[in-house]
Formats: structure tokens, sequence, C-alpha cells
């Protein structure tokens, strides 16, 4: 089979009409308001809260430092109860803020946290819970308010995979007490580079708004310590356009995902997530993960061996927070086996708006012909040892 011509990227990001963005960016020219809160910025606000449904929204330049901030806007303080199965960002965030990350293990479901085992790590200094939706499936939020309320925690939910996803006609955004959604151009909704803020309690609106413009309040006047992490106008403005294009891009990924599904499950030693009844899915990523003794390769082979033909996969996430160099010494990844056994044998296959679907079917032969080739070398090996 004849590798790709031209490289089948992991993802690419969707854009609007440039036309679009270059009539609207004329306001921005005109203003010469570039960013600390233009009008840009207060419209993608005023749409989001109707998309979400939501009445609490505030912006920043990026999912990280929203996510910094909504650990100082409630000022969490000890440890906080976390998974290991997520991007860099979510630790990070916690490490940074002065607090003790304490790892839960995963399920084996749909790779979020497993609430069986929250209660466990509870301790006196615990504050809050910061669970992760893991690509577009939402965890059990019912199970972790339950917890939270028994225990007096906080949650903020690492919502960055979850843009558009609803619980059973409900937007993800209305659950914790904050969510943060990154609108990074890799994923499903971007606004360039970008961060959202859902949360219940409208009081702390000033503060979010302080902590991301150094504290200041007023010409003369600085309240708190805060930083620089507000959204600007072109940021703003890619959001406000590509908000008007995400329940069309979300179908066309649908269609790709559901093709990946048919094709795939012909296929032994390859696992897929399926639909969660009740939720509205986003369809941001297509994880496989590889069970080596049945398909007859690793993951990382199959990840070497898939760019050969062109296509290029990501191990994602991996390796385990608890397995950096930052953290390793600290941390023992086997005290979350379910974690560590995904993160060594998960890999997210293309998608994006525009793939084709025949790109799609290809790429799902070339997996069954790399399989194939693999039982074939491992049956000839058998006869020439008997």
């Amino acid at each position: 089979m004849k590798k790709f011509k031209r490289p089948i990227l992991i993802t690419k990001p969707s854009l609007p009409p440039i036309e679009e963005y270059k009539k609207e960016m004329n306001k921005i020219w005109e203003s010469g308001w570039l960013t600390n809160s233009g009008y840009f910025h207060e419209e993608f606000k005023k749409r989001l809260k109707q998309y979400f449904k939501v009445e609490n929204i505030e912006l920043f330049v990026n999912g990280h430092l929203a996510l910094d901030i909504a650990m100082k806007a409630l000022d969490l303080k000890g440890e906080v109860i976390t998974t290991p199965f997520t991007f860099a960002s979510t630790t990070h965030a916690i490490v940074m803020n002065g607090l003790k990350p304490v790892f839960c293990d995963i399920n084996e479901n749909d790779f979020t946290i497993d609430v069986n085992k929250i209660e466990e790590l509870i301790t006196e200094k615990t504050s809050a819970i910061i669970p992760v939706h893991v690509y577009g499936n939402p965890c059990n939020v019912q199970k972790i308010d339950e917890i939270a309320n028994k225990y007096n925690l906080k949650v903020i939910y690492d919502a960055a995979h979850c843009f558009g996803v609803e619980l059973e006609g409900k937007s993800i955004a209305a659950f914790g007490d904050i969510s943060m959604f990154s609108c990074h151009s890799t994923k499903v909704f971007h606004s360039i580079e970008g961060g959202i803020l859902s949360f219940k309690d409208k009081e702390l609106k000033k503060k979010l708004s302080l902590l991301k413009n150094f504290g200041i309040s007023g010409p003369e006047a600085v309240e708190l310590v805060g930083m620089n992490a507000k959204m600007n106008e072109f940021q703003a403005l890619m959001g406000y356009l590509n908000l008007k294009y995400i329940d069309d891009n979300i179908e066309k990924r649908k269609r790709l995902v559901y093709k990946y599904r048919e094709l795939l499950k012909k296929i032994e030693g390859i696992r897929y997530l399926e639909d969660i009844e009740g939720v509205k899915h986003n369809y941001s990523y297509f994880p496989i993960v590889i069970d080596e003794n049945v398909f007859g390769k690793t993951r990382d082979e199959l990840y070497e061996k898939l760019k050969e033909y062109n296509v290029f996969t990501r191990k994602y996430f991996y390796p385990l927070i608890t397995d950096f160099e930052c953290f390793k010494d600290e941390y023992n990844s086997e005290n979350t086996p379910i974690a560590k056994y995904i993160a060594d044998r998960v890999l997210t296959l293309p998608l994006y708006n525009n793939l084709e679907i025949e790109a799609v079917e290809k790429i799902c032969n070339i997996i069954e012909k790399i399989r194939l080739e693999s039982a074939i070398r491992f049956f000839k090996t058998v006869i020439q040892i008997s």
C-alpha cells in the first residue's frame, strides 16, 4: 500500500472564511483597541454565555493561566486530588500555586478520574478536587459533586477537551465551582490561543478580572497581586467567528469518528472509546489503545510504522505525569496502574474537520496491513521453530 503523498497530521485548526476575519478585523484597526476588554472580547463573552447557557464567563489569554487563576481565585491550600492522565498544564498549575497534587487512578471505561477511589485520598489537608474531562468524555460529575459536598471541597474541572459537550442536555460548563476550557488552536474549538472560565458564584467575577490584569481596579488603584492573562482582540475575534461554525464542525468530526469505529472494530488488538449514553459528544480526539499481545506490535512500533506511510499520530497522554522527570522521584506511577497501562498504550489518530473520509479509510487499511504483516511474521517464526 502506498503512503500518503502529503502528510496526514494529527490535527489542523478550523478557521472561518478569511474574508470574514479580514472584514471584522477592520473594526479593530478603526478603533485601535487591541486588548483590555475591547469590542470583540465582550461580544465573544456574550456569545459564549448563550452557547453554554450559563451566566458567568471570563476570558483569558490561554487555558493554562485560566486554570492557574481559577485556583488563586478559590484560595486553595494544601492538597488537591487530581489525575495523572492529563496534559502537563493541569499538574504544573497545581504545583505553581504551592499546592500538592494527590494522584487518583482513572477508570478503564472512559479514562476519567475513578470516583470510587477519591474518598480514600482525602485528608485534613485536602482543599479541592481537580478532575479532567478526557478526550471529550465528561467525568462522573454527579458523584464528584456528592463527594465535594460531603467533605466541603472545591471542584475545578479541567474541561480543556470538552467545549460543546452536554450531559443530559446541560452544558458541561455548568458543573463544578469553576470549569476551564482551552481555546488552543489544536482544540475542537479555538481562538488561536485562549482560555475560558465558567463559574457558579457571580462574586468571583471581580476577583477573576483583577487577577488577570495585575490586580488593577482603576487608574490609580491596585487591589491585589495579579498577572497579565488578558485575551486580546485578535484572539477574541477568532473565537467570535469560530463559534458560528462549531456545531457543523462537530458534525463533520462525528462522521469521521463513526467511520474509524466501523473499520477498526474488525482489527484485533485495538480498542476505542464509544459514545456515552446521555452525553452530547464533541468528538475532539480519536484515541485507540493497543493490546500488543493481540495486535502483534506495541503502540510505539505502530506509531513509528505509521510515519512511514506519512501518517502522524500522537501518544496522548504520554508519558504519565508521574513519570515526568520533574515528578518521578516524588511519585510512583505504579500506584495508578490503570492510568499507567493506558498511557503506555494509547495513540490518538488524525482527526480534524476537513479530513477526508477516504483518508480515514486508508489509515484504517494501513493499520490492518501492519497488523497482518505482524501476524504473518509471527506464524512464520512459529513454523520455523516447530
